[in-house]
């Protein structure tokens, strides 16, 4: 029986679920500003992935690369989010977040967070 593909499927499986979180909290802290830590992990685990001698650990560590290169695109994403209130902003950051609502202006705000509101008062 072969378990490689059962091992590194486990394994992609949790270092999506660990970088979800991770994307969240730095945007929550550092903001989208934070970017490059994701793409120097990202090219770490790269490199490491090219000298690794077993197939497995090389599998795992590039797709641990790739997820942080997919992060920087999340990063960004969150950032979306919690301009549109889907997610908390810190309340360090709050000058932050309302310039940045005024320069994206609806682009900002999701048609459903004004009806959200309106039930959450109600």
């Amino acid at each position: 029986m072969n378990f490689s593909g059962i091992i590194v499927g486990a394994a992609v499986f949790l270092i999506i679920g660990i970088c979800h979180p991770i994307v969240i909290k730095m945007e929550f802290y550092w903001g989208k500003k934070s970017w490059w830590v994701l793409a120097l992990a990202g090219v770490l685990f790269s490199l490491w992935s090219l000298f690794v001698g077993s197939l497995i650990w090389s599998t795992i560590l590039g797709a641990a690369a790739f997820s942080c290169f997919w992060g920087i695109h999340e990063l960004l994403s969150q950032e979306m989010r919690v301009l549109r209130g889907w997610f908390p902003e810190n309340p360090a950051r709050h000058d932050y977040y309302e310039r940045r609502r005024k320069e994206l202006g609806e682009i900002g705000r999701h048609p459903s967070h004004d009806r959200l509101k309106e039930k959450l008062k109600g």
